[in-house]
């Protein structure tokens, strides 16, 4: 640890944090829970309600950015790199932490991630990511409905820095929640193009579900990214250009969690950089197809291999 809120980790690439699919995400949201355990002194992995009920460090919004050495599907076996993460203060019931990814051999300082290098002067070889966390417990034993917001007593967030109001995501999370999409305001220099993709995905108990028995949330990565790939295969693009997709900036709003057996019905729509052609963005909306609640948005900026 750097400091009191930062750590810095020097990391392998190994098999299991590298696919064209969801494992980084899922390496970063691991990396997430141990900061926050080490900087709020909270067993974030077995932590409990004050009532003696499990509690969970859930993942509302997931926010990366790739760089140009370092993107979500470009690492591979054996790549070196340097770990930056930071916890700040976000509530009394909900944690934001920040992480750098950068190339081992990058020269850069040994000290605690600045804000503002992540939100404005970002490093063009270095991956961002912003994970944006609550703690909820289950309202019903059983159920993943109507999970409640709720903090184990231990969780100590009082002397953590703040991240200053100009960064904080709350804003535009709660935008996407209410209109479905990251992009009810039109990406500048972007222009929609061809109809709603529509497609449905039945949760698979197999591979969706995690530990606690709640749909784990780097699934939704794998599962929008199934519904990208139906798209993709109307385009005819070929399969072989999926894996070589860049993934420039992804953010993710995570709204609610289902039941085994639920189906999702996701709407994916297609904007093209007027620019750049192979830039394009897909602003996707993942429902609960029997009543129609919204569980998550995504919004994926690709440059197609």
């Amino acid at each position: 640890m750097l400091d009191d809120s930062s750590l810095l980790r020097e990391v392998v690439v190994s098999p299991g944090m590298c696919s064209g699919g969801s494992l980084v995400f899922g390496r970063i949201g691991d990396w997430t829970w141990e900061a926050v355990a080490a900087a709020c002194r909270t067993n974030v992995h077995a932590a409990r309600t004050a009532q003696g009920q499990p509690a969970y460090l859930s993942f509302y919004y997931y926010h990366v950015r790739g760089g140009k050495a370092v993107h979500p599907h470009g690492l591979t076996f054996g790549d070196e790199l340097r770990v930056s993460s930071r916890v700040f203060q976000f509530g009394s019931q909900s944690v934001l932490t920040l992480h750098r990814l950068a190339p081992a051999d990058l020269d850069l300082p040994d000290e605690p991630l600045d804000p503002a290098e992540v939100y404005e002067r970002p490093h063009p070889d270095c991956l961002y990511a912003e994970n944006f966390n609550r703690w909820i417990a289950r309202s019903s034993p059983g159920s993943n409905q109507r999970l409640a917001e709720v903090a184990p007593p231990d969780f100590a967030f009082a002397d953590l820095p703040r991240l200053p109001n100009a960064y904080s995501p709350r804003a535009a999370v709660g935008r996407a929640r209410e209109a479905a999409s990251f992009c009810s305001v039109p990406p500048p220099g972007f222009e929609v193009v061809g109809g709603v993709h529509a497609s449905e995905y039945r949760l698979d108990v197999a591979r969706d579900i995690n530990g606690a028995g709640l749909v784990y949330f780097a699934s939704y990565f794998s599962i929008f990214d199934t519904a990208l790939l139906g798209l993709w295969r109307s385009l005819g693009r070929p399969d072989e250009l999926f894996p070589q997709r860049k993934v420039i900036d992804q953010k993710v709003g995570y709204f609610g969690n289902a039941d085994p057996g639920a189906v999702f019905a996701i709407d994916t729509r297609r904007w093209r950089s007027a620019a750049q052609p192979e830039i394009e963005i897909a602003d996707m909306a993942l429902r609960d197809a029997a009543t129609g609640r919204l569980l998550a948005v995504t919004a994926v900026e690709v440059e197609i291999g």
